[in-house]
């Protein structure tokens, strides 16, 4: 997320952390790079100058500059600045309690609207427990109505439609009788996109909008368009004002310069954010947080909720148990490695530890090593996973062969896992060792 960006402000930070003490000049030195590396990012120039105006009026008081630690107040004034610029505060995403309650998808295509519709209604079916359906209202797309409906079964929700043909308000009103009469708790419309904007979209969207009267009405903006995201932002607000944005392709290599401004150009909070492909990489948006991992400074509060999220509390605290008493099993070892992989890409989590984003560029790491791993437990037997000492030459070539590797990365998965376990058994032992010294004096 951010990755150019990210990496560009935090070297332009890097010799104001590195020093004891601050002068103007060094606070001007490190804004020109801040400045350069936000229009590289393709935030609208108005608002850089905004922002570093307002971050040196703070930086450079002398309540900074001769404080403690003048270096960290500068660093945390830009990050209090660049969270205002994102939006401020966390947006919630209230909806009433009308069977159904309507949100209206609005978008250009290709920026991810019906996948963004889709996820959404799974964020609010897991998250909040909402009955929830989808209104294929995508008529010009084609296979728009087919993809919704494959994505509505993996998300468990259904999706009211009737195949491309008819106008896709009658669609739309036709979908929310269906909702009322089950008895939904919501219902997201998905519509129709066009590769620009131009007056066929907004009619027909302000005819779906007078019809079925949305409770929210939501942009889908791809966030690797830039400034252009932007001016087709302020072109939706002037015809079918928004409530606000969700932002798509994030875990590409975005810019940012679509984050950073479009609060700032619509006064409409960004209020969803889609990292990923999967249903679940999608999460609320979060000015702070985002603030700070661009700043490198992680994001622990949302890899504990993704953990939370994802890993069995139960399971937890029997591997525990397992672990403590020197008893995991290759079963176990792929279990945790399954629950851990479901809460996203490796690189998107180690980048949410704190100093650790930083040290991630170039760093190569391969998703599809893990896939081996996985393949290689699965070839093996039961006994196997439990006992992997009895795993000689045969049985590693037989292994091999099942999961598509070599004999060699057998033998090291199975070393490699003996010597964890021994390690955890020494660990454990030597608690008990202290404990006993103690009880003994």
């Amino acid at each position: 997320m951010f990755e150019s960006l990210s990496e560009r402000l935090q070297e332009a930070l890097g010799g104001v952390r590195s020093r004891g003490r601050l002068s103007p000049d060094d606070v001007d030195r490190a804004l020109r790079q801040v400045r350069l590396a936000l229009l590289e990012a393709d935030v609208d120039f108005r608002l850089v100058r905004e922002f570093t105006a307002r971050v040196r009026e703070r930086a450079v008081g002398s309540e900074v500059l001769e404080s403690v630690n003048p270096a960290h107040q500068v660093v945390k004034i830009v990050a209090d600045e660049l969270t205002e610029l994102l939006g401020g505060t966390t947006s919630d995403f209230a909806l009433p309690r009308a069977q159904p309650a309507v949100v209206l998808l609005a978008g250009l295509q290709g920026s991810g609207k019906t996948t963004a519709a889709a996820k959404l209604a799974h964020h609010l079916r897991s998250e909040r427990g909402l009955d929830v359906a989808l209104a294929a209202c995508d008529l010009q797309r084609p296979a728009a109505v087919e993809q919704l409906r494959l994505l509505g079964e993996r998300a468990g929700c259904p999706v009211y439609e009737r195949g491309t043909a008819g106008r896709a308000v009658d669609t739309a009103a036709w979908a929310l009788e269906q909702a009322r009469d089950d008895g939904r708790d919501a219902l997201i419309v998905d519509t129709a996109g066009r590769l620009h904007i131009d007056e066929e979209l907004m009619a027909e969207l302000e005819a779906i909008r007078d019809r079925v009267r949305p409770h929210r009405v939501l942009l889908v903006l791809d966030a690797m368009t830039g400034q252009e995201a932007v001016a087709v932002a302020t072109a939706f607000l002037e015809r079918v004002p928004f409530d606000g944005l969700v932002l798509t392709k994030l875990d590409g290599d975005a810019r940012g310069g679509a984050a950073l401004s479009v609060k700032a150009a619509t006064g409409r909070p960004v209020m969803f954010a889609s990292t990923g492909e999967r249903l679940e990489d999608f999460d609320v948006f979060h000015p702070d947080r985002i603030a700070q991992r661009i700043l490198g400074m992680g994001d622990v509060l949302t890899l504990v909720e993704r953990a939370q999220r994802e890993i069995d509390e139960r399971k937890a605290a029997e591997l525990e148990r397992k672990m403590r008493r020197a008893e995991l099993t290759l079963e176990d070892f792929l279990d945790q490695l399954r629950q851990v992989r479901r809460m996203g890409p490796l690189t998107n989590l180690l980048g949410m530890l704190p100093g650790v984003g930083s040290q991630l560029a170039g760093l190569d790491l391969d998703e599809r090593q893990l896939d081996r791993v996985e393949a290689m437990i699965l070839s093996m037997t039961p006994e196997e996973r439990r006992r992997p000492e009895i795993i000689d030459a045969s049985r590693r070539r037989r292994i091999a062969r099942g999961s598509g590797t070599t004999p060699q990365e057998v033998a090291q998965l199975v070393k490699q896992f003996q010597a964890m376990r021994k390690l955890m058994r020494d660990l454990s032992r030597g608690r008990l060792g202290a404990l006993r010294s103690l009880l003994s004096r």
